[in-house]
């Protein structure tokens, strides 16, 4: 490995939020390689700030803290607080007119917001300047409209980024969802260029048997990569995935579909669906191999991890030619996010594994609204149809009223079915996905 290896995923810029599913009035958690942050809005700099998540006073989690009124972190245990830079600025226990000691400050980490995303920089803030953040250019230019979605998912950023750099295993795994058994076939992949920052590829024949167009692949060290085709008559097309790492075994991820649509009507209608609505599909997807994973990965790290990625498994074709790139350049460049950890152990619950409140939904604003909403009308639903069959029986003389109101009950009922159906993809996922129906 070259001397920089160990900095590649200690060093680096990472997503943690969407920018809209943060809340600038309250400070939240977010653990990035292992270590606890707590994110929080500056509003005398406008800016967001990520702090190591403990009081240096006894060690508690600030992110159960609040904002003060005077707009800086205030520690929930005795009060201290703390502004943008760190530094305490009120211990509430100290005398009147004492000098606050310089020990008395937080761990800072560097942010930055870009491409509707917060990035905290993992390593010291001196660095963080002199590392350009993992943006796609390509999302600068106008006319993308855009589907985001975030998880997090119970299995490694590496196994995130092997996966979605397999191009091959889409007609299989998500047969049902995006894909199609019989758009299978051989698949023929190129590596353009290797090295310590990633590499690129291209697919020439690309996806659907090559009626979609040619595919190009980008992988940004440690954790992007998107694909990139144009698919003649439809749209520009992209998938960009950032891996980030939380902790051994479990990683964020932030994907993003953006599309440069032909038709500006086609454009028009593809943002008419709820965003909550688009991230209960794009749930079904990421199951397809949710479960899968989690396994896999502990028996790659049993047959020896990456270092000997290429023995253990059996890579016959060019279809794989991605994977090994990646391997290829955890081995010679970047290492792996914890390298002196192994992974926990199994999660046997598939109730846990197929978990979509608090691996999503808690934290994203649309999904957290849209189930309070459905858990409210499921509440009120009965009530108004109650309400309706009592009128009914009142009402005796008037056929078009009764009519109505019977109308009026069906559709509650049909509504309240299809909320609870909306609500439980909300909340978990389904153990039987559509490829083995």
């Amino acid at each position: 490995m070259s001397e920089c290896w160990s900095n590649a995923w200690s060093q680096a810029w990472y997503p943690v939020a969407f920018l809209r599913d943060l809340d600038r009035n309250a400070p939240q958690r977010f653990t990035l390689l292992g270590q606890p942050l707590v994110i929080w809005f500056d509003r005398h700099q406008d800016l967001w700030r990520a702090f190591v998540d403990q009081c240096p006073h006894r060690l508690v989690p600030l992110s159960e803290g609040r904002l003060s009124d005077d707009g800086h972190l205030e520690c929930p245990y005795h009060g201290w607080r703390f502004e943008g830079n760190g530094q305490c600025t009120l211990i509430p226990q100290a005398a009147k007119g004492s000098a606050l000691p310089r020990a008395a400050r937080c761990n800072s980490l560097a942010t930055r917001s870009a491409q509707d995303l917060l990035f905290v920089f993992s390593g010291t803030p001196e660095l963080a300047a002199t590392r350009p953040l993992p943006l796609v250019p390509l999302l600068d230019e106008p006319g993308w409209v855009v589907q985001d979605t975030f998880r997090d998912l119970p299995y490694d950023a590496v196994t995130l980024l092997e996966n979605v750099l397999d191009v091959s295993h889409v007609p299989f795994t998500h047969h049902g969802t995006v894909g199609r058994r019989s758009n299978s076939g051989p698949v023929e992949l190129e590596l353009v260029k290797e090295g310590s920052t990633g590499f690129t590829g291209i697919w020439q024949e690309g996806p659907r048997q090559g009626r979609l167009g040619t595919q190009h692949t980008t992988f940004i060290a440690p954790a992007l990569m998107w694909h990139d085709l144009t698919a003649q008559g439809f749209a520009r097309i992209l998938t960009v995935v950032y891996a980030t790492p939380i902790q051994p075994g479990q990683c964020r991820l932030f994907a993003r579909f953006p599309f440069q649509f032909q038709q500006k009507l086609t454009a028009r209608l593809f943002t008419l669906r709820p965003q909550w609505l688009q991230h209960i599909g794009n749930h079904r997807v990421l199951e397809d191999d949710q479960i899968f994973l989690h396994y896999q990965e502990r028996d790659v790290e049993r047959g020896g991890g990456s270092a000997n990625y290429a023995k253990s498994c059996l890579l016959p074709t060019t279809s794989d030619r991605y994977v090994l790139a990646l391997h290829g350049w955890i081995n010679r460049h970047g290492g792996v996010p914890f390298p002196n950890d192994t992974l926990p152990p199994k999660e046997r619950s598939l109730e846990q594994l197929l978990d979509r409140y608090d691996s999503h939904t808690k934290y994203c604003r649309s999904c957290s609204v849209a189930l309070r909403r459905l858990q409210s009308f499921r509440q009120l639903g009965p009530v108004l149809i109650t309400l309706a069959l009592i009128a009914l029986a009142l009402t005796a003389s008037s056929l078009m009223i009764q009519l109505g109101l019977i109308a009026m009950i069906v559709v509650l009922l049909l509504a309240l079915r299809q909320a609870a159906i909306w609500e439980l993809g909300l909340t978990r996922g389904n153990r039987h996905p559509p490829r083995n129906a």
